[in-house]
């Protein structure tokens, strides 16, 4: 600036007379407010690359069936298994054939599956993955819809040469749902098995339209995947949305202290996850929205899943119980660890809503 008026004593006056006005201040600062927001809604993740790079555009008018190019691993294949698989994978084909009119059996899915073994783990068997993945789903009396994301999501993953296991964590009883909590014997569950490079936290009724939305976490942030819902019209619904299937590293989940606890019902939690990041001194990437698209299975609201009422006021106070309210306040009573042929399923008692919040959901639903 000193430089500038030392050189152009006029410019240099003009421009001090400029922002003295007030006006000029609030435009300045809108202007910059749009670009922030411009840039967030296209996803912080390639934002920049959108905006002075290549951000391919998809058509999703075009699809391919989820098993396209799956004949790609051959038993043979596992012969010459002496080299790391390559940084990107040949064989993705983007946007994918995603219909929900016909729920497909476990065993169809097990025999277009035949390499995923016991639990639900798969390894390419062309080369050695270079990710390790683990897929968490929170489920209760949603076979239905368990049984369609895994008719999608293991041809999906396989494609991406992805080293994973899908984590299935069954809450038992008819008590209120508590997604968040689920989430966390999750965590704690998978780590048992191996030593994973991300967690993926899936929602069961959400399948993604796009194989390039690669199942890999971001080393520096937490990133959200499920940024365009066909729920929203494909497009974010807020700014804090961190919903649906988001994507962690170990380090990343203890930083934050894993997730709330207290948040039985539905509604809240996915805020105070994105609170919990920001308090931590981490930021939130975001898959950019012409991506991240994911169909939801059609259903209405489960019965042990009503409104959270108490939401609000627990976000009120996120800033005061992060740090007391997580991974390291959690209890829960393993039931069962079962391997079937296509998920490791999990069966956990995480205990009763309090009593206070069950009152006011039955005065409230019934």
């Amino acid at each position: 600036m000193k430089l500038r008026c030392l050189l152009e004593p006029a410019g240099c006056a003009m421009f001090l007379a400029r922002i003295e006005k007030p006006y000029f201040l609030i435009c300045l600062v809108f202007s910059q407010l749009l670009f922030l927001f411009f840039l967030y809604r296209r996803g912080t993740y390639n934002g920049y690359q959108g905006l002075f790079g290549s951000n391919p555009t998809w058509d999703y008018s075009k699809t391919h069936d989820v098993y396209t190019n799956l004949s790609f691993f051959t038993p043979d294949a596992e012969a010459a298994k002496t080299q790391y698989c390559s940084m990107s994978s040949p064989i993705l084909v983007g946007p994918i054939t995603v219909t929900f009119a016909k729920p497909p059996s476990l065993k169809k899915t097990q025999l277009k599956n035949r390499h995923v073994k016991t639990g639900g783990y798969f390894s390419p068997k062309h080369c050695f993955g270079r990710y390790r993945t683990a897929v968490i789903i929170p489920h209760r009396n949603r076979e239905t819809h368990l049984r369609t994301l895994l008719y999608y999501l293991h041809p999906f993953l396989q494609r991406q040469q992805l080293h994973y296991a899908i984590f299935v964590i069954h809450q038992a009883g008819s008590g209120t749902f508590n997604r968040a909590k689920l989430l966390n014997v999750g965590v704690r569950e998978a780590l048992r098995y191996d030593d994973w490079d991300c967690l993926i936290f899936h929602d069961v009724d959400l399948v993604p339209e796009n194989d390039y939305n690669l199942y890999m976490c971001d080393e520096q942030c937490p990133k959200h995947m499920s940024s365009a819902m066909d729920k929203f019209q494909y497009s974010l619904p807020y700014w804090r949305y961190f919903g649906g299937v988001s994507a962690l590293t170990p380090d990343q989940f203890m930083k934050i202290n894993g997730f709330p606890n207290t948040y039985w019902g539905w509604g809240g939690e996915d805020d105070d996850i994105a609170s919990r990041i920001r308090l931590a001194g981490l930021s939130i990437t975001r898959i950019p929205l012409s991506l991240g698209h994911y169909k939801m299975i059609p259903h209405g609201r489960d019965p042990g899943n009503e409104e959270n009422v108490n939401r609000n006021s627990h976000l009120q106070n996120t800033e005061r119980t992060w740090r007391d309210d997580g991974m390291n306040s959690l209890q829960f009573h393993l039931l069962s660890r079962e391997k079937t042929a296509l998920y490791t399923n999990i069966t956990v008692d995480i205990g009763d809503a309090p009593v206070s919040l069950t009152k006011v959901n039955r005065f409230k639903f019934f």
